[in-house]
């Protein structure tokens, strides 16, 4: 792992630090040691053993030399080689590296808790623990032997859906208990440093479809994806609303869903007045307006958030507590009415009597947990939830398709003032101009989001290491905008022979043309705004200044380039749709209420039942479905 990283970030003889000076692949490493599936572990192992082998330098470099044997440049060239590949496997495996490279390198520090990258950036580092946070609203418990216990309802999860759900359903008088597989963070643990929240607050697999083409990207730990979210809180769309409704859950065209929207509007404080536009969120209002195209404030279910530094590092827990949470609101409510909160319990297994859920087996390190209810609430999100489903023997086939990503790219504008895109609100503004490309519903978004080194690198290519680190250095010039496409097609959700859940996922030229126009979009937009460079995530440089080329031709060679695994950088933040609720059994994997059709009794209540993408920011979505299914639940147990 060293001799990689170092090949990606070498260092310098002036200071500059290698990846190893900074301790990035043992960090890497500490990363890859949480991965459940062990076969995946065993994968990096295996390319980790192989990698210094002259058998494996004539399968990369076509030359039986060792990696360790070639200088600097010539390991570089073999990187570059795999970037440059034909065979997508190789595309991907470079990818992969890239990824890891940039993450471990530009989230470490030295003994001192700074960096030479950090300050050649013009980046200050991480903000630090407030000494005067308050007391954490929550007392959850970790079982410290094998433990049974009984209950009206056990949900499984605790993000925006279960959440929701474990509040709904304590405030009918039911008793619950709420299974997360991850720990408690709040206030006082949140210090703006990301190499401790990549490793805390998100998921740690699956972290990219098996393709190779689209990293995941998840959060873990009680409250979920809410606790690192950006706040974005948009209502479901009316013209997503009524597709939704045509696959058989007719109530997300009428009262009952805009009554679970309003709750939940309500509930999470959603407001315009903390609008203050970061900096690149003023720049693409800007370009916007010149273009004469639609743009207007962000929704956001915040109070008290100071929209600058603290909110620019909101994506790694808000240390204000101004983020309006699951983990500050409904699970409050939840806990304040009796519920159990379990942390670092991990759902295994449903159980069922009669035909019927009656439970749940899960394992907390070395111990079982064992959960018997009169009804189970499934919302640990729509990777872990068809794993769970499918471990559990449900044989529905529909469970785990339909998956839908909103696949991001970034289109990057360089300004001559700094922009500092790690400041400032975490998403203020957006642009929905291009929303319906075809008639049908189906388009991009724009939004912007703060970049961080950490995550920026994630979409910076790497086309040598100089390169890559002068690339970087401009971040405090350089403008992130998000290109998220409203995907029409689908990947599925598949497990191993452990039961781990694998993702597959390959964009479709549907898709891909799609996020081809929104990336013209985005050129056009930060050209109005007074970008001098504009570029994409791709790892052949496509990129313009303006006055000596155009958006169109732009966007002509971004098409060219294409966006196949290991061309492009690719995420998803918004995972939907792999348990997608329907009026039959032949379309869907659960009913109108939620409930499984092959175990009534077992309610799906998160981003799992979107019929299909909601086409923005879903988390208000997520809780209004969670919101509707367990007061629904919870009439039928009264």
């Amino acid at each position: 792992m060293r001799l990689i990283l170092d090949t990606f970030v070498p260092g310098d003889r002036a200071g500059f630090p290698s990846a190893s000076d900074l301790g990035a692949p043992e960090y890497a490493l500490d990363l890859a040691s949480l991965n459940p599936r062990k076969a995946e572990r065993r994968q990096l192992e295996t390319v980790l053993r192989l990698w210094d082998s002259r058998g494996l330098g004539v399968a990369l470099g076509g030359r039986p030399r060792k990696f360790s044997s070639l200088s600097q440049s010539e390991r570089e060239q073999v990187l570059l080689g795999l970037a440059e590949s034909r065979v997508g496997a190789k595309r991907a495996l470079f990818g992969a590296l890239k990824g890891v490279a940039g993450i471990s390198y530009y989230v470490s520090s030295d003994a001192d808790g700074r960096s030479a990258a950090w300050d050649e950036i013009g980046f200050p580092g991480p903000l630090g623990l407030r000494a005067d946070a308050p007391a954490a609203p929550l007392s959850p418990t970790r079982v410290s032997a094998d433990t049974e216990l009984d209950c009206d309802v056990v949900v499984v999860g605790s993000g925006a859906g279960g959440g929701t759900a474990a509040g709904v359903l304590a405030a009918a008088g039911l008793d619950v208990v709420v299974l997360e597989a991850g720990e408690y963070h709040d206030d006082a643990d949140f210090g703006g440093n990301e190499k401790v929240a990549f490793r805390d607050l998100y998921a740690p697999a699956p972290t990219v479809s098996t393709e190779g083409q689209i990293q995941l990207i998840a959060g873990s730990g009680l409250g979920g994806g809410t606790v690192v979210n950006y706040t974005t809180s948009f209502r479901t769309p009316d013209h997503v609303r009524e597709e939704w409704a045509s696959y058989g859950a007719e109530q997300f065209a009428g009262d009952e869903y805009d009554s679970a929207l309003d709750a939940v509007i309500h509930r999470l404080g959603v407001n315009v007045d903390h609008d203050l536009a970061a900096p690149r969120d003023a720049l693409l209002e800007t370009g916007a307006k010149a273009l004469g195209w639609s743009v207007a404030a962000m929704p956001r279910n915040v109070k008290g958030c100071d929209m600058g530094v603290e909110c620019g590092r909101c994506g790694l827990g808000c240390r204000l507590g101004a983020k309006q949470s699951v983990a500050k609101t409904w699970l409050v409510d939840a806990a304040a009415r009796g519920a159990r909160l379990l942390v670092g319990t991990r759902a295994m297994k449903m159980l069922s009597e009669n035909g019927r859920a009656a439970g749940v087996h899960a394992v907390s390190g070395e111990h079982t947990v064992t959960v018997r209810a009169r009804a189970v609430v499934v919302a640990a999100g729509s990777i872990q939830t068809p794993a769970l489903l499918k471990r559990s023997g449900l044989g529905n086939p529909n469970i785990g398709r339909y998956l839908r990503l909103h696949p991001v790219s970034v289109v990057w504008g360089r300004f001559d003032d700094r922009v500092e895109p790690w400041v400032g609100s975490m998403q203020s503004r957006y642009v929905d101009e291009l929303r319906d490309l075809d008639g049908d519903g189906y388009g991009v978004l724009f939004e912007t989001g703060p970049a961080t080194p950490g995550l920026g690198s994630v979409f910076m290519p790497w086309r040598g290491a100089a390169a890559h680190r002068a690339a970087m250095a401009e971040l405090g010039h350089l403008a992130p905008m998000a290109v998220l496409v409203r995907d029409k097609d689908s990947g599925e959700v598949k497990v191993d022979r452990s039961g781990e859940a694998v993702v597959h996922y390959k964009l479709s030229p549907h898709d891909t043309e799609h996020l081809m126009q929104g990336i013209e979009g985005a050129a056009k937009i930060w050209e109005a705004a007074g970008a001098n460079r504009i570029a994409t995530a791709q790892q052949t440089e496509v990129a313009y200044s303006p006055g000596r080329g155009t958006a169109a031709d732009f966007a002509s060679r971004a098409r060219a380039a294409g966006a196949a695994p290991g061309t492009l950088a690719l995420a998803s933040l918004h995972i939907m749709g792999s348990a997608r609720m329907g009026g039959t059994p032949e379309v869907s994997a659960v009913n109108p209420d939620g409930e499984a059709w092959d175990l009534p009794g077992l309610v799906v209540a998160d981003a799992s039942c979107f019929p299909t993408a909601s086409g923005v920011n879903p988390m208000i979505s997520i809780e209004s479905i969670a919101y509707m299914n367990a007061s629904r639940l919870a009439a039928r147990l009264a």
